[in-house]
């Protein structure tokens, strides 16, 4: 009998190529697009960072979190009459609409951390049950709830939503700066620097650190742990609430079913390339990973080599620092 030969198909030498000259041109715009995005992933990896800082717990059904907010602002803004086209209406209508949105997507994505939380983690907490019986529920309840919205809304993205014209406010190194960037990142570093004072300064966040720190020496104190961790997940999902908003105005159509996880695995990304744990390591993982994937993109000159690139610098980081960047626990930050 002779032997069968399985001969490999050349591989052309160029399927990979450093287009340095493209990210020279373009490095402003990806930088400042990758800042928007970035600050889209922080606001998002804040929740994971404080449900692990203070249960250990990395929550990966935080991302079903945001995506109901994603389908809470779709209702809110179609309700109001929203479509593919920029709506005719007045700055103050405009800015009323967006904060209806945002204030139905916060209560949507809140409501369902909530829910999570009292459904699917605190029955575990009551029978001590296993840390990694904790990962495969949190996995569990993410697949659960992704595929309950297939049933209910099926697998065809929704309507593309524009919220407003966006418009040319100034240059920087003869780079437009469109309003939407502004208003993203803007918005999105006040929410973190409130959460963080918030942390550090209230009596809440003072619980919320001392529960991180030693749980039952906090008890022992007095702190109600149960109704700080409630409030973590709370907290956790009013920023995903606020994510979705500024997401749905980045990407119009981006609202399906599974729409929330890649962005999930990108914000979990961050918050462990930043320091998992750490509030403000979040804010600069998220910054970072926006950054490196635009970078990416242009450099390698494909659209698809952005998680690509962010997730081979995250490998290599933690292959130097385990920890992350910054590395602190939340219980033991700085306040």
């Amino acid at each position: 009998m002779i032997p069968t030969i399985l001969m490999a198909a050349p591989v052309s030498n160029d399927w990979i190529t450093l287009d340095f000259v493209s990210l020279g041109q373009n490095f402003w715009s990806a930088t400042f697009d990758g800042l928007t995005f970035g600050s889209i992933y922080a606001l998002v990896a804040l929740g994971y960072t404080l449900v692990y800082g203070v249960l250990n717990l990395i929550n990966f059904a935080h991302s079903e979190v945001f995506i109901m907010g994603c389908y809470a602002v779709f209702f809110t803004l179609s309700f109001l009459g929203f479509g593919p086209s920029a709506p005719n209406l007045g700055v103050g209508a405009i800015i009323l609409n967006l904060l209806l949105a945002l204030i139905a997507a916060i209560v949507a994505s809140a409501l369902t951390a909530f829910l999570l939380e009292r459904l699917a983690y605190r029955p575990l907490r009551k029978r001590n049950a296993p840390r990694l019986v904790f990962l495969i529920t949190a996995i569990g309840a993410s697949f659960t709830i992704q595929y309950l919205i297939f049933l209910w809304r099926g697998p065809v993205p929704e309507q593309a939503l524009t919220m407003f014209q966006t418009k040319p406010v100034f240059q920087v190194f003869g780079t437009i700066i469109y309003s939407d960037q502004i208003l993203i990142v803007t918005a999105a570093v006040i929410m973190m620097v409130v959460t963080e004072r918030f942390i550090s300064k209230s009596r809440t966040g003072r619980g919320i650190r001392a529960v991180a720190q030693d749980p039952d020496t906090a008890t022992l104190m007095g702190v109600n742990k149960e109704k700080i961790i409630i409030t973590t997940f709370v907290i956790g999902g009013i920023l995903a609430g606020a994510a979705a908003l500024f997401y749905v105005m980045k990407i119009p159509s981006g609202v399906v079913y599974n729409g929330g996880f890649i962005l999930g695995i990108k914000a979990f990304a961050a918050a462990v390339l930043g320091g998992i744990g750490n509030v403000r390591g979040a804010l600069l993982g998220g910054l970072l990973l926006g950054l490196i994937g635009n970078y990416g993109q242009i450099l390698l000159g494909n659209s698809q080599w952005t998680d690509v690139v962010a997730f081979m610098v995250l490998v290599l980081v933690l292959l130097f620092r385990p920890e992350g960047i910054l590395g602190t626990s939340l219980g033991r930050s700085k306040a």
